[in-house]
């Protein structure tokens, strides 16, 4: 019979002081265990450091004044992967047995080039990956990816709710017809993983869909640009990343295109991208799961407690608020209120990687746990099944007035009706091509 585990504490304690390691060699054994992939040196720095700095500013939030998460303290850990993913998959390998008694819950990878690279090794191992507004689009289906979670707001989602917006200021779906709307995507993995859904959005509402790629890393777009001013779209949808995104909006205002007819992406619209393209961006619009601002009840708790009590791990406090110490911000909540979900059934202890994936399947964040945690208006309200991994798939959207980010709409929801047998099909090939059963959820309840 299992004991429970104070029981097992108790007993480890008592082993390890009979061995002379004392009580501290156990202490940690009580903490969650979470690695962190970070990459606050080399190309995306800008971003990683903005990124990193609000997730640990939440976690420590969650320690030092919340005592844990129902008294369990999180045990992170950074790794420097400069986001490359063959070093993300280094990290994996070291971090996935857990550490300090602790077992690996989740591994965040924060990157869709290694979300794609460990999605075999981490379903082998039993162990979920978390990629929120990332990772691969046809692991929403966790009948056939039970262990990748693109949480929040997959590739589709993105493309459908830029779409609805579109929709939205051309005063209905039925005056998409006609229309020309020009995608500008970083030519990888990444920028490529949107067309399957803009293609099937431009047959059921009849805009013509053009598709125009930027090599890596984007320094020198005059081509394609002089291209997107000879079609003469109605909108254009930026799907770049990194220093390809102030490029290209520099390059498009160059060209005579309308600014505040380019919509960005999630990963096109942060001040890191706005800012170095000065004056050409005022009036550009992205996507925003993760809007920008600090007047959300979460930042005046942290100002409180970490900024202004010096421990917070932003070096230039004007980035407080910014779009991605809140990617930072939103990402350390999902992980938190999924651990809570884990601990209410499990206990309140360490999880492995099966009890975390159970923790992630059953996370729910509606609108009364978001004003209790401080979330409201910066994070959307997510439902997460067995069956759906995303669990919320609608963003806002922002617009740069030059100096921040204004919010321009409430939330916007994608049409995951119309999505969803799209991801079904992409699942369906991969189980076929890689022999996988898709889960009976009916045995598992």
């Amino acid at each position: 019979m299992k004991r429970p585990f104070f029981t097992q504490s108790l007993l480890a304690i008592a082993l390890s002081a009979s061995l002379g390691l004392g009580a501290v060699a156990t202490a940690f054994a009580a903490d969650q265990y979470v690695p962190l992939p970070t990459y606050r040196v080399g190309p995306y720095a800008s971003s990683g450091t903005l990124w990193w700095a609000g997730t640990l500013d939440y976690f420590r939030y969650i320690n030092e004044v919340e005592g844990g998460i129902n008294g369990v303290k999180i045990n992170y850990e950074e790794f420097e992967t400069e986001w490359s993913p063959d070093r993300t998959v280094e990290v994996y390998e070291r971090v996935k047995k857990g550490k300090n008694g602790s077992p690996l819950a989740f591994f965040f990878t924060h990157s869709t080039p290694a979300s794609y690279a460990l999605i075999e090794k981490a379903a082998a191992d039993k162990i979920p990956l978390i990629d929120p507004a990332g990772g691969r689009t046809e692991s929403t289906d966790g009948t056939v990816f039970p262990y990748a979670f693109p949480l929040l707001f997959n590739y589709y989602s993105q493309a459908s709710t830029g779409i609805n917006f579109i929709a939205q200021k051309e005063g209905g779906f039925d005056k998409l017809k006609g229309k020309k709307i020009v995608t500008v995507y970083h030519d990888s993995a990444y920028g490529r993983e949107t067309q399957a859904a803009i293609k099937l959005l431009a047959e059921k509402y009849g805009f013509e869909n053009i598709q125009i790629p930027v090599a890596d890393p984007g320094n020198e777009q005059s081509p394609q640009w002089r291209r997107v001013r000879e079609i003469k779209p109605d909108w254009v949808f930026l799907r770049t990343w990194g220093v390809s995104t102030p490029v290209a909006i520099k390059t498009a205002a160059r060209f005579g295109i309308p600014v505040d007819h380019i919509i960005g992406d999630v990963w096109a619209g942060s001040e890191a991208d706005v800012i170095p393209a000065g004056a050409a961006a005022k009036g550009y619009q992205a996507l925003a799961p993760y809007p920008g601002g600090a007047s959300f009840d979460v930042h005046q708790r942290l100002k409180k407690h970490i900024l202004d009590a010096g421990k917070s791990d932003l070096k230039d406090k004007k980035f407080f608020g910014s779009v991605y110490y809140n990617i930072g911000l939103v990402n350390a909540a999902l992980a938190v209120e999924a651990l809570r979900t884990g601990y209410q059934k499990f206990g309140n202890r360490p999880l492995n990687g099966e009890e975390g994936r159970w923790a992630f399947e059953h996370l729910v964040i509606d609108n009364a746990r978001l004003k209790t945690i401080g979330f409201t208006g910066l994070l959307q309200p997510i439902q997460i099944t067995a069956k759906d991994h995303e669990g919320g798939g609608a963003a806002r959207i922002q617009q740069w007035d030059g100096k921040q980010w204004q919010l321009k709409t409430d939330w916007i929801q994608a049409d995951r009706d119309t999505l969803r047998p799209l991801i079904e099909a992409k699942a369906n090939a991969y189980a076929k091509e890689k022999g996988i059963t898709r889960r009976d959820l009916s045995k598992e309840q």
